[in-house]
């Protein structure tokens, strides 16, 4: 086994074929250990630290700051002080002699898929394969199956994942009924038929936390354990400004300053990613959509169910993920759940937890599915 291992340019969901690097936060011959934060990538969705995939001594950095490169590229080496720089420079010389430039940029990896179901149309993604029960990731509000870009693939190392778009959302029906949890709930369960699944641990995000409470309180039978990321149905809270914000903000300036809401760290909103919002938004169907939610869920400006009252009831494992610093659904909607739920509450999260914290939450996701 070589003593040499390879930092090489990550792959944060199906769209990135290459990622720019913004800033290293280590220099040249720091000792890293895994996990810790590495260098800032920026990418057409959003810019986010990575962190360290493994660990030893940095003795080579060969993309520098403001450089960009295909997903799979050489970023930097690690090596005891044992291996001489002549070996390093033979290693990243055979690497980069090697490494299919163009192929990387073409890999796509897999492609969404389709269902016609009793819910409507319905996207979906698949990764992963397994015997046990399939991981069913939910989005929130505004989002769709590229919100999990963090978080499937490395989920899927560890068993079957399945991200859906929501009605409403995405590449599914913009039917959305009268705008309730019940309509969401059912296309879960929709889609859940059609893929012949018994039962999977479902995961959800804001409004998609919401979904997959109720459906484990409704359906007990076809959940194997939940874990909601910042959901809603905690309490009455939300932030309209977001909401009303999100919907209404056609122009790049002002979208942006909406979508900076989602995040402890405003920086981590592309320009990219504020025009791809803006491309959605300008999709037949999603403004009606959006608006109908929004009515249906938060009617008055407050959440419409509030199902904290049942969590006692749930019969499956749950932990509940939050950012502290969370503007969109305070975290404090947290406190005073049943002890059987595990709360972990993330210091540099904001609304988006596992986009912002995600190889702490990729971790406990992992831990569901072993």
């Amino acid at each position: 086994m070589s003593a040499i291992q390879n930092i090489v340019m990550p792959k944060w969901g199906l769209a990135m074929q290459e990622g720019l690097v913004a800033a290293w936060h280590v220099p040249v011959d720091a000792v890293l250990e895994a996990g810790q934060d590495l260098l800032d990538i920026e990418t057409s969705k959003i810019a986010n630290v990575y962190e360290s995939p493994v660990s030893g001594h940095l003795r080579r950095i060969v993309v520098a700051a403001g450089e960009t490169v295909p997903v799979g590229a050489l970023l930097g080496v690690c090596a005891p002080a044992s291996v001489s720089d002549t070996e390093i420079d033979a290693h990243v010389k055979a690497f980069q002699d090697s490494f299919d430039w163009d192929g990387a940029k073409a890999d796509t990896g897999p492609e969404p898929e389709t269902a016609e179901t009793t819910a409507g149309r319905l996207r979906f993604l698949r990764m992963g394969d397994g015997d046990g029960p399939s991981m069913l990731f939910l989005h929130g509000f505004g989002g769709d199956l590229n919100t999990w870009l963090f978080n499937q693939e490395v989920v899927a190392q560890s068993g079957r994942t399945i991200a859906l778009d929501l009605p409403g959302h995405g590449g599914s029906t913009k039917d959305v009924g009268p705008g309730d949890l019940v309509t969401l709930a059912g296309a879960v369960m929709a889609l859940m038929d059609h893929l012949s699944l018994p039962s999977a641990h479902l995961v959800g995000h804001s409004m998609g936390g919401a979904t997959a409470l109720l459906v484990a309180l409704e359906r007990p039978d076809r959940v194997a354990s939940l874990t909601l990321l910042a959901p809603g149905g905690f309490g009455p809270a939300i932030n309209m400004d977001y909401i009303n914000g999100f919907i209404a903000e056609k122009r790049a300036k002002k979208l942006r300053a909406v979508l900076e809401l989602l995040v402890a760290d405003p920086t981590a909103i592309t320009a990219e990613m504020v025009e791809e919002v803006i491309k959605v938004k300008r999709l037949d169907g999603v403004d009606a959509a959006l608006k109908t939610l929004r009515d249906g869920l938060f009617p008055g400006g407050t959440q419409a169910i509030d199902l904290r009252d049942r969590l006692a009831a749930l019969l499956c494992p749950v932990r509940v993920i939050w950012g502290r610093r969370d503007r969109i659904l305070p975290a404090s909607q947290a406190d005073g759940v049943p002890a059987s739920i595990r709360v972990t509450l993330l210091d540099a999260a904001g609304h988006m937890p596992h986009m912002e914290s995600a190889a702490t939450v990729n971790a406990l996701l992992q831990e569901v599915m072993t």
